[in-house]
Formats: structure tokens, sequence, C-alpha cells
């Protein structure tokens, strides 16, 4: 597995510094700017590698399964649900790939089989891996990062993309 180059450690002071700087920059520039008219560009897509994170059988209903995609510093999950989710791959439907680091503070999420929710001991966020990793309380402003899974004819499942920005990347999306 190669480690991932796209790590950054952005505080908050740093980040609101450098919007600023850009906000600025892109008034001066709209203000000296001719209107014309722009092509349109294809948005930037980081290219992830095609990862074997597991076999189907070594899958456990409601119980999850540690990995790390795409690199050995982003720990993750992968979770056979018992109910077909959107986003789930598999013949049921229903196994779905989260990274476990919350995308509020990078605090560790732990995985609760009673609720069937992933947990932040952080500032208690809590996320739905049933409705794709959908924040449904707390303090973060995106949703967790859910991996693009494809299961192999023998069963193995492989990890091929990430659809939400990993805590510390600059840029990982699909």
């Amino acid at each position: 597995m190669s480690r991932c180059r796209n790590m950054v450690d952005l505080g908050r002071r740093q980040f609101l510094r450098g919007s600023a700087l850009m906000a600025a920059s892109a008034t001066v520039a709209a203000a000296g700017a001719a209107p014309q008219a722009k092509a349109a560009t294809p948005a930037a897509r980081v290219e992830y590698p095609s990862n074997r994170l597991a076999n189907v059988s070594e899958l456990k209903l409601n119980e999850p399964l540690e990995v790390t995609y795409p690199d050995p510093d982003a720990p993750g999950v992968l979770l056979k649900l018992g109910i077909r989710v959107e986003g789930g791959a598999g013949p049921d439907g229903d196994i779905v790939g989260f990274s476990t680091i919350c995308p509020h503070k990078g605090y560790p999420l732990s995985y609760s089989a009673d609720s069937k929710t992933f947990n932040c001991p952080g500032h208690y966020s809590v996320f739905d891996p049933e409705k794709g990793g959908q924040q449904v309380w707390g303090q973060a402003t995106q949703n967790l990062p859910q991996y693009a899974l494809r299961i192999a004819e023998n069963g193995d499942i492989f990890a091929e993309g990430v659809d939400e920005l990993i805590y510390g990347r600059l840029s990982n999306v699909l």
C-alpha cells in the first residue's frame, strides 16, 4: 500500500488567513478582468489505488472489520449491515466501508452495534451507516467519508475511492 501524499496539518487561523487572502485576490482579479466566456473544465479527480481490504467471508453481521484506506494512516471499517442500503456493495447491497476519523476534529470514532451508529468521543457527533454515513447529531459539518467498494467474483472486497474529505487531507474525493 502506498502512503497518501495529500495529508496536511492546517489550523483554523491558517485556514482563515488563507481564505481571506484568496477572497481578496479574487476580488482584485474580478475587478480588473473583462467579462468573457470560459469553457467549463472538468473537476479534478484524485486517483486512489484499488486496494483489497478483505473478503466477504470475513464479515459478520453488524460487526465492524478494521481496515485502512487509502493508506496505513487512514483507519476505517467494513461493515455488513444486513439490509440493502444506498452505496452498499455485495450480492445483498449491504456491505459498506467508512473512514473512522471524525470529519469535525479528527477524533477516532467507535461503532455502537446496539444503535448501529458511529460515535465521536470528542464532540459527540453521531453518524448513521445505513444512511451513507450521514451525520445525525453533533458538531461535524460533513458526513462520514464512505468508501467506493467493489466486490470481486471470489468475494474479495476492494476500495476504489472515497466520497467525502478525510480529516487532515487537502484532497481525496472522487
